[in-house]
């Protein structure tokens, strides 16, 4: 019965034939792809990748959600002192829009930040007494205070700054790195995804790693901090690996049996997936195992930093994947949306991030790995100078702000112990180097040997990129 049923799949006419032959000549090159089993080869499964030498080869983004302020953090601007409680004036502005937050506000008064600044490194860099651990490290650090979106909700900027687009559907940049660069290891996923328990804050979707278009095998994987760090991966109770091994050789027979008569590439992904999984099962608990660490490491992370799941230990985790070659590591940690009583709520977030931070820039430099990994630190956007809401001496809060942000790097190519571009004194607008969000993307492909226009994927008749049709490199990052 079943044979006879795959025999009248099978039968076709000639536009069917036609469109199968087509999905079967895309089947063919993907499991080309999926063969391939060294470096080279899977670069060289996308023709000309990469397009020239690369500076980096794996990155890891802290992702801040909810939009640090820049004021409290790392763009210093000592003349707000003297326009406490100042409106803000209408040159500055310039008729920018306002969230439904801030736009009935009968006047919107200047609130200077109550945190200390100080010079820090050769550099000379200006840091938050909120930032000590960070103070430390500003010589590795490429500061870039210029970035700007026109996004002025977390939802669609958020979704915007990692996928290139403010409207879900398209493929996250881990995804974009994932199907251009192919993998690094054998045993691990390309892209893995971290997320810091009991964060609070905006919510985060599957969307901002997910592979939108592309096959679904270039999707993050995100692993948790409970039991079990990959869901469902282990074997059930009673069940060997053994068991496992023959029910995927099956698995894959019956795939194949599927693939036969529909000639859908995506079936090879999901076999892809299926094997990958198999190969987690012991590279998964191995990764995840913190007991071979030494104190020295546990004490330079933080006290956290022996609880899995906080901010610390995704760090530290994150140290790890990138030093089996996860190409593409995304740690996000929720809790900078200070619409109000900002200095308690920006401390509380400094305090849980700033060691941590740190600590993975100064470990990965010590074993010789931050050459050639980019680390990155930063939200969605930046905050208003004006305060929402009532404002005293000591306390204040402070609206979404896309105009301005900053933003850091480290290793993987940029310059380090520098400062790119400026904002104006109230931190509202940018009077030099302005950097938007595309541009930051085809810088970060540029790192990894990509030239951002080139790396293409067809979909419903159209080329789609990351960066869209906008961009370009900013070569003054770059070593």
């Amino acid at each position: 019965m079943l044979n006879e049923l795959f025999k009248a799949q099978q039968r076709m006419d000639r536009r069917n034939f036609f469109t199968k032959a087509t999905l079967g000549i895309g089947a063919l090159a993907l499991s080309n792809l999926m063969k391939a089993e060294s470096q080279e080869d899977l670069i060289k499964a996308i023709p000309g990748l990469p397009h020239f030498a690369p500076r980096a080869k794996r990155i890891v983004f802290l992702f801040q959600s909810g939009g640090p302020s820049q004021l409290e953090t790392f763009d210093y601007k000592p003349k707000l002192k003297d326009m406490f409680g100042q409106d803000l004036p209408p040159s500055i502005r310039k008729g920018q829009r306002l969230t439904g937050m801030s736009a009935d506000q009968a006047s919107l008064p200047i609130a200077p930040s109550i945190f200390d600044f100080k010079r820090h490194g050769e550099s000379g860099a200006w840091v938050s007494e909120l930032m000590p651990h960070t103070a430390g490290i500003v010589d590795d650090l490429c500061f870039v205070k210029s970035l700007y979106t026109e996004q002025i909700n977390h939802d669609p900027a958020i979704t915007f700054f990692h996928t290139g687009h403010q409207l879900p559907g398209r493929p996250s940049i881990g995804s974009w790195m994932s199907y251009g660069l192919g993998s690094l290891n054998d045993n691990l996923p390309t892209f893995v995804v971290l997320q810091s328990k009991n964060a609070g804050g905006q919510p985060l979707y599957a969307r901002l790693w997910g592979n939108g278009f592309l096959p679904t095998q270039h999707q993050g994987v995100q692993f948790t901090s409970g039991k079990d760090p990959v869901l469902y991966l282990n074997d059930p109770e009673g069940y060997d690996a053994g068991d496992r091994n023959r029910m995927l050789g099956y698995l894959k027979e019956l795939n194949g049996v599927q693939k036969s008569a529909y000639g859908d590439p995506e079936i090879d992904a999901r076999i892809s997936q299926y094997e990958m999984a198999y190969r987690m099962q012991s590279s998964v608990p191995e990764i995840s195992d913190m007991s071979d660490e030494p104190d020295h490491i546990f004490d330079m992370y933080g006290p956290d930093s022996r609880n899995p799941g906080t901010y610390a230990a995704n760090c530290l985790l994150a140290r790890k994947l990138l030093e089996k070659d996860v190409r593409y590591v995304a740690l996000y940690h929720r809790g900078w949306d200070q619409h109000v009583y900002l200095p308690g709520g920006i401390k509380n977030q400094a305090k849980n991030t700033d060691q941590g931070s740190a600590a993975l820039v100064k470990d990965l430099k010590q074993r010789g790995l931050l050459e050639d990994t980019l680390v990155i630190w930063g939200g969605e956007f930046g905050r208003t100078v004006y305060s929402q809401g009532k404002l005293t001496e000591t306390n204040y809060g402070r609206d979404h702000h896309p105009r301005c942000f900053t933003m850091w790097m480290a290793g993987g190519g940029v310059k380090p112990g520098f400062t790119y571009g400026e904002t104006d004194d109230l931190s509202y607008n940018i009077v030099k180097d302005p950097v938007h969000v595309h541009d930051f993307h085809a810088t970060i492909m540029h790192l990894f040997g990509v030239d951002h226009e080139r790396l293409t994927f067809k979909h419903q008749g159209r080329r789609y990129r990351l960066t869209d049709v906008h961009g370009h490199v900013v070569k003054d990052l770059l070593v």
